[in-house]
């Protein structure tokens, strides 16, 4: 690699020096320039605005935990587990894709054969300490059977109580209630997904 245009190259026409000032060395002069620094013309604007708004008395404090403030339907908080409106079953097939696409590999899944040789959930559970919440597992379940809800206060003192399957099922006494929320949680069909639909045409 040739330098020499580097070399070569004239750089006073394309610099020019900044006006610093000297720096003082006693403690008067040290004293008027921390005067100077601190009392410029911003500082007060700042205490006109924070003054102003003491005045109007219009308190932006939300007092949680009395007070909690509105998160949008589509939130990826603390899953939830759906059942079906028809039967109160569990909506869960134990297709095991939620586990196979979770990239923080925090979903355990076991199932089992029942006395019906259908396949069952027997254990399912959700490392909240290694979730992400990134929702993944509710978009790629084929059932809608998981979602993510509007919970988003989890604390406990041990690791293993994030999360098992039956804290995230639905009760079955909110589903004789029908209270569960159907549109709500990131993961879940929209209100407006029938407007969408198209009709599937009968020849090819």
């Amino acid at each position: 690699m040739n330098t020499q245009a580097f070399n070569d190259r004239n750089v006073n026409d394309s610099y020019y020096m900044v006006d610093i000032e000297e720096y003082p060395t006693d403690g008067w002069g040290r004293f008027k320039r921390v005067i100077k620094r601190t009392f410029r013309g911003e500082l007060f604007v700042g205490l006109w605005v924070v003054l102003r708004e003491m005045l109007k008395f219009n308190i932006h404090t939300i007092q949680y935990p009395l007070e909690k403030m509105p998160i949008g339907p589509r939130y990826r908080a603390v899953h939830e587990m759906k059942r079906l409106w028809e039967s109160d079953a569990e909506r869960c097939i134990g297709c095991g894709l939620c586990e196979k696409i979770c990239i923080s590999n925090c979903i355990k899944m076991d199932t089992k054969i029942d006395e019906n040789s259908r396949k069952e959930v027997s254990e399912y559970t959700i490392n909240l300490g290694r979730c992400i919440f990134c929702g993944y597992c509710a978009e790629v379940c084929p059932e809608l059977a998981i979602t993510h809800g509007g919970e988003y206060e989890n604390g406990s003192e041990q690791r293993e109580h994030y999360i098992d399957y039956n804290g995230m099922l639905t009760p079955l006494e909110m589903m004789t209630q029908g209270k569960q929320q159907e549109f709500e949680g990131f993961g879940a069909i929209t209100p407006h997904e029938d407007a969408r639909m198209k009709k599937t045409p009968l020849a090819y």
